[in-house]
C-alpha cells in the first residue's frame, strides 16, 4: 500500500504538492471532508492523527457516527467477457453471481489462507 496512512480504524489518503512542497491528505470513509497537511512525513502523520482525534470528538459531541454507512450494494463494471466468465463459473459452483463476487472480494481482502 502506498500513499495512505492508518490510525485507529481510519484511513487517510496522501498526496504531495511539489509547488508548495507540502504533503496533504484527507480522511477516507467518512461523510465529511476532513483534511490534514505537513511539510515533513512526521508532521503529516501527526496532523493526520490530530485530524482523526478532532473528527471523532466532533462526531461524539453532535451524536453522529464518524464512519460512513455502507449499504452493501454497488455497481461493478467489467469487460463483457469477464462478466460472462463470472456468470458461468458461478453457475458451475452453484452460487448466485452476487455470492460469487462477494467470495472473490473476500478472497482478495483476507487472502487465500484467511490472513
Amino acid at each position: 500500500m502506498k500513499d495512505i496512512l492508518k490510525y485507529k480504524d481510519f484511513t487517510g489518503t496522501v498526496q504531495f504538492n511539489a509547488d508548495d512542497e507540502v504533503f496533504h491528505g484527507k480522511i477516507a470513509g467518512i461523510d465529511d471532508l476532513v483534511t490534514f497537511e505537513g511539510v515533513s512525513v512526521e508532521e503529516l502523520k501527526n496532523s493526520f492523527r490530530e485530524a482523526v482525534e478532532d473528527y471523532i470528538e466532533i462526531c461524539k459531541s453532535i451524536g453522529k457516527s464518524p464512519h460512513k454507512f455502507y449499504k452493501g450494494s454497488f455497481n461493478v463494471r467489467v469487460k463483457p467477457v469477464i462478466h460472462k466468465k463470472a456468470v458461468l463459473k458461478s453457475i458451475e459452483l452453484g452460487l448466485s453471481l452476487n455470492q460469487f463476487v462477494e467470495q472473490a472480494i473476500q478472497y482478495k481482502l483476507i487472502g487465500q489462507n484467511g490472513n
